[in-house]
C-alpha cells in the first residue's frame, strides 16, 4: 500500500514563522509605546491633577464654622448668644447604605420627619465629603447611646456645636430678628463659600442687617485619614475668625417697660435720642419667641402665628402704617407760620364744626361745644380741630405735603433694618395715578391727620426728635458699636445728620415747642394728666385716629363699637423740654384716647430714662 506523505517545505515554514514573529514584535512595540505614552501622560502631563486626587484619598478637609458674634444692648445686656448643643452629623460619602444607617440610628434616638426632610435637602446641596446635620439638641442620654454605637456606624459623628439662642425670649424680637436655616432662596443670593460648615443665616432684624459683621470667617482643618475615613492626624489648620460682637443703642430697661406697658394691647413704642438719632426703644406688641425659628418652626406653630388675629409677626414700629391724627398738628402749625398763612396771633372762632364755603357738610370738632376764639397755641394745646380745618384749607394739599416731607413723612427713615415701610404722603399726582379726583373735603381732614395720609411709629418718633433738636433730623440708628472679640477693640458708630429744616422755618420753631409744652403742663392741655408731678418739663401732643368712619348725623357710641373698630390712640413727646434727651412716639391700636392710653406709656419711659424711676 502506498502512503501519500507531503514533502516538508522548510523554507516556506521559515518564512511564515519570520512573518509572525515580525508582526508580534511590531505589536509588542506599539503596545509598549502606547503604555509608555500613557505613563508619560499620567506621570508628567497630569501629575498635578492626580496628585490632588491622591491627596483627597488621604487628606480630608473640613470647614470650621466661626463663632457668631453676640448682640448686646447699650449697657452690655446679652440679647443674642451662642450655647453648646449635641449634634448628630453624617458624612454621606463614608456612610454606605444611608437608609440602613438612619434606620439603625432611629433605634437609638428619635428622628422626626422634619429632621429627615432637612437632612435630605442638605445632601443634595452640599458636598458629600462634608458632614451633614441629622439632628440637633440631643439630650445627654441620647448622646451617650450614639457615642457607644458610633464605632459601628461609618460616617456618623457626634459633635458639640454652638447654636443661636435669645436669652430674653420675646423681648425685642422685632428689633433683633432671628437666625434660621439657610433656605434654597438664601443659597441663590449668598456666597456659599462663606457659609461652609454652618447652616444658619440672619433672617430678620439686626441679625439680617448686620449678617456680614456677625458671621465671621470660616476656617479649614486638613486631616490625614485612613481607608475608613477615620482621622489619623491633623495636617494643617486655618482657624476660623469669630464674628464681631454688636452693641445696640437699645436700652433693655426701656424696651421691657414699653412692651410690658402695652401688655395685652396691640401697638408700638419708639424712643430716640434727638441729638444722635440713637434708637433707645423699638417695641412692637404682640411679640413671639424667636428661639422656635432657629432650627425651623413646625408648620402647626407657624400657622398659629400667621392666623393669630393680633398679627404678632408684624413689626408695627417699622411697618405699621397709621393715620397720625392730631399728632400732625404741630407740624402743620409750623408750616402755616413759615409759609405766612397764619401768625401766632391769628384767631379762628371754633363753634364745634367747620364747613367749606358753599357746602352744608359739617366737619366736626372733637369738642361738640367748640373752643371759642382760638389762636395757634391754644389750638395745639387743646387740639382744636376747627382751627386746623381752616389752616388746611388755606395751605392746600400741595403745600402741606411739601412742608411735611422734610420731617421724613412719606419716605423711609433709613434706619438700619430691612423692609422698612415708607407710609403715605398723598399728592395730586398720587390721586391722578389712581385715576381718582382729589376732593376738597380730603384737604380739610388732612389738617387733623385723617384721610389718605399714613405714618409709621418710627417716622413719628424721628419727626418729633427733629422738633426737639431744633430742626436737625438725625439718622435713626440701632447700632451703637461693634467689638472685636479677640482684641476687644471698639468701633463706635458716628451720628449722621439726615437733613435740616430750611433756615426760613427755624425762627418759628420756638412757638411750636412752647405750644407742645403747654399740651402737657397747661391747665387745659390734652396731655396734662402726665404732666402732673413731673420733675422735668415735657413737650408733647396727643392724637386720636379714626379706624371706622362716622356718618354726618351719627354719634359715636363706644359700647356699641367693636373693640377693633375703636379709634387708635397716639402720643408724641420729648423731654426735658429745655434740653431734650429723649423723644417718644406711642401708638396703641384701638386705645381710643391718646391722653389716657398712649401718653402714660411715654411718661413711664421718660421717667425711667431720665430719673431711673418709672413709678
Amino acid at each position: 500500500m502506498k502512503l501519500d506523505i507531503p514533502i516538508k517545505d522548510s523554507f516556506r515554514e521559515s518564512r511564515v514563522f519570520s512573518s509572525r514573529l515580525t508582526i508580534t514584535v511590531i505589536g509588542i512595540a506599539i503596545l509598549s509605546l502606547l503604555l509608555l505614552a500613557r505613563l508619560v501622560y499620567l506621570q508628567i502631563v497630569s501629575y498635578g491633577h492626580y496628585e490632588t486626587l491622591s491627596q483627597k484619598n488621604r487628606i480630608n478637609s473640613l470647614p470650621l464654622p466661626p463663632v457668631r458674634g453676640l448682640i448686646l444692648d447699650r449697657n452690655g445686656v446679652v440679647l443674642a448668644q451662642n450655647f453648646p448643643v449635641y449634634t448628630l452629623e453624617i458624612t454621606p460619602e463614608l456612610a454606605g447604605d444611608m437608609e440602613s444607617l438612619i434606620t439603625d440610628i432611629s433605634r437609638l434616638i428619635e428622628i422626626s420627619a422634619g429632621d429627615l426632610e432637612r437632612f435630605n435637602k442638605q445632601r443634595k446641596k452640599r458636598p458629600k465629603f462634608e458632614p451633614q446635620v441629622l439632628r440637633t439638641h440631643l439630650s445627654d442620654a441620647e448622646a451617650a447611646r450614639i457615642a457607644v454605637k458610633r464605632p459601628f456606624m461609618p460616617g456618623v459623628e457626634l459633635q458639640v456645636r454652638l447654636q443661636r439662642h435669645y436669652p430674653l425670649g420675646t423681648l425685642g424680637i422685632h428689633t433683633l430678628g432671628y437666625v434660621g436655616r439657610i433656605s434654597e432662596d438664601d443659597q441663590r443670593t449668598i456666597d456659599t463659600s462663606r457659609y461652609r460648615g454652618t447652616q444658619y443665616i440672619g433672617k430678620l432684624g439686626i441679625e439680617k442687617s448686620y449678617e456680614s459683621i456677625l458671621l465671621g470667617r470660616v476656617g479649614i482643618e486638613r486631616n490625614e485619614v485612613n481607608a475608613y475615613g477615620r482621622k489619623l492626624r491633623e495636617v494643617s489648620r486655618i482657624a476660623p475668625v469669630a464674628g464681631k460682637n454688636l452693641y445696640l443703642n437699645i436700652d433693655t430697661r426701656l424696651q421691657a417697660l414699653a412692651e410690658n406697658a402695652l401688655a395685652e394691647k396691640r401697638g408700638a413704642v419708639v424712643a430716640i435720642e434727638p441729638s444722635t438719632g440713637a434708637v433707645l426703644t423699638f417695641a412692637s406688641v404682640p411679640t413671639y419667641d424667636p428661639n422656635q425659628f432657629v432650627n425651623g418652626i413646625d408648620q402647626a406653630s407657624y400657622k398659629s402665628l400667621l392666623d393669630n388675629i393680633d398679627k404678632p409677626l408684624i413689626n408695627r414700629a417699622l411697618n405699621g402704617q397709621y393715620a397720625p391724627g392730631s399728632t400732625i398738628k404741630p407740624f402743620l402749625g409750623l408750616a402755616g407760620l413759615a409759609l405766612g398763612k397764619i401768625t401766632t396771633t391769628t384767631e379762628v372762632n371754633c363753634k364745634g364744626w367747620y364747613s367749606l364755603p358753599g357746602s352744608r357738610h359739617r366737619f366736626r370738632d372733637w369738642k361738640k361745644t367748640g373752643h371759642g376764639i382760638t389762636n395757634l397755641k391754644k389750638a395745639i394745646t387743646e387740639s382744636c380741630d376747627v382751627y386746623f380745618y381752616t389752616l388746611a384749607t388755606k395751605l392746600g394739599i400741595e403745600l402741606m405735603t411739601q412742608a411735611l416731607a422734610p420731617f421724613g413723612f412719606g419716605r423711609k427713615t433709613g434706619i438700619d433694618l430691612a423692609l422698612e415701610s415708607k407710609g403715605l404722603l398723598p399728592t395730586q399726582e398720587w390721586k391722578d395715578a389712581r385715576k381718582e379726583p382729589w376732593y376738597a373735603g380730603e384737604t380739610v381732614i388732612f389738617g387733623i391727620g385723617q384721610g389718605p395720609i399714613l405714618v409709621t411709629p418710627l417716622q413719628l418718633a424721628t419727626a418729633t426728635a427733629m422738633i426737639a433738636n431744633n430742626g436737625v433730623r438725625m439718622q435713626p440708628i440701632l447700632r451703637f458699636a461693634s467689638e472685636n472679640p479677640v482684641t476687644h477693640k471698639i468701633n463706635r458708630f458716628t451720628p449722621k445728620v439726615r437733613n435740616r429744616l430750611p433756615d426760613f422755618v427755624l425762627p418759628y420753631l420756638p412757638a411750636i415747642q412752647e405750644a407742645m409744652v403747654n399740651v402737657v403742663h397747661g391747665k387745659k392741655g390734652t396731655g396734662r394728666r402726665i404732666g402732673w408731678n413731673a420733675k422735668y418739663k415735657i413737650a408733647g401732643k396727643t392724637g386720636t385716629s379714626q379706624v371706622k368712619g362716622i356718618k354726618q348725623n351719627e354719634v359715636y357710641n363706644r359700647d356699641l363699637t367693636p373693640e377693633r373698630f375703636r379709634d387708635h390712640a397716639l402720643f408724641i413727646a420729648y423731654a426735658p423740654a429745655d434740653d431734650p434727651k429723649i423723644a417718644v412716639a406711642v401708638i396703641v391700636e384701638n386705645g381710643e384716647h391718646g391722653s389716657s392710653a398712649a401718653a402714660p406709656i411715654a411718661r413711664k419711659l421718660m421717667d425711667e430714662y431720665l430719673l431711673g424711676n418709672a413709678s
